[in-house]
C-alpha cells in the first residue's frame, strides 16, 4: 500500500497500528510532515511502515507496484496535479484501488472563500482545483470503476484500475489523462 501524502500521520497511523502484517509505504514531500508521521509511528510501535520524502509527480517506484494507493486531504496541495494523477495510475497494479478525499471547488461558498483568501495565498493549497464534476469525469475516464461523493467542500472517492487497459494506438498500458476527451478502450 502507498499513502501519499502521509501528512502528519494523525489519521492513518492508528489504522496502521492494527495492520501489523501489511506492507505500507508512506510518502510526503514535506520533511516536517514526514517527521511528524514518523513520530506517530514510533509512539505507536509501528514497525511495518516505510517513510520516504519524495515528489508525487515523480514516484520512485516501478510500474504496477501497489495494490492500494491512499490519498487523504492532500491532492489539493500538489503543485503538478496532472503528474500526480499519472504517477499514481502508473504505480497502481491492474485491479488495484485508488481512494481518498480532498478539497473540491464549488461545493461550499465558505470553504471556497477560505481556500481562495487564506490557504492559497499562504501556499497551503495549490490551484487549479477540481470540482466534484471534473473529478468524477477524470476518475471515470481513467479507471474502470469510480465512485465519488462530495460533502460540502470535500470529495471522497474510490476507484479500481482495470485489469487490462490498452490504448487505441499502442499495446502499452496508458492512463487516459486530460480533459476527458481522450478515452481508452476498456477490455474485460
Amino acid at each position: 500500500m502507498l499513502e501519499v501524502p502521509v501528512g502528519t500521520g494523525i489519521l492513518t497511523m492508528p489504522v496502521y497500528e492494527t495492520l501489523p502484517d501489511a506492507d505500507i509505504t508512506c510518502l510526503d514531500y514535506s520533511p516536517d510532515m514526514m517527521e511528524r508521521a514518523k513520530r506517530q509511528a514510533v509512539k505507536r510501535g509501528i514497525q511495518n511502515v516505510r517513510f520516504m520524502q519524495e515528489d508525487v509527480g515523480h514516484l520512485p517506484f516501478d510500474d504496477n507496484s501497489f495494490n492500494l494507493v491512499l490519498s487523504l486531504n492532500g491532492f489539493h496541495a500538489f503543485p503538478d496535479k496532472e503528474a500526480a494523477y499519472r504517477e499514481i495510475y502508473r504505480v497502481l497494479k491492474p485491479g488495484g484501488i485508488f481512494c481518498g478525499c480532498f478539497y473540491v471547488k464549488g461545493e461550499n461558498k465558505r470553504t471556497d472563500w477560505f481556500i481562495e483568501k487564506i490557504y492559497t495565498p499562504k501556499g497551503y493549497f495549490t490551484p487549479p482545483y477540481e470540482t466534484a464534476e471534473s473529478l468524477e469525469e477524470r476518475l471515470k475516464t481513467m479507471y474502470k470503476k469510480a465512485k465519488i461523493k462530495a460533502v460540502e467542500g470535500m470529495a471522497a472517492f474510490r476507484c479500481r484500475k482495470s485489469k487490462t487497459q490498452i490504448s487505441k494506438n499502442s499495446k502499452k498500458a496508458t492512463p487516459p489523462i486530460g480533459n476527458g476527451t481522450a478515452f481508452l478502450s476498456f477490455l474485460s
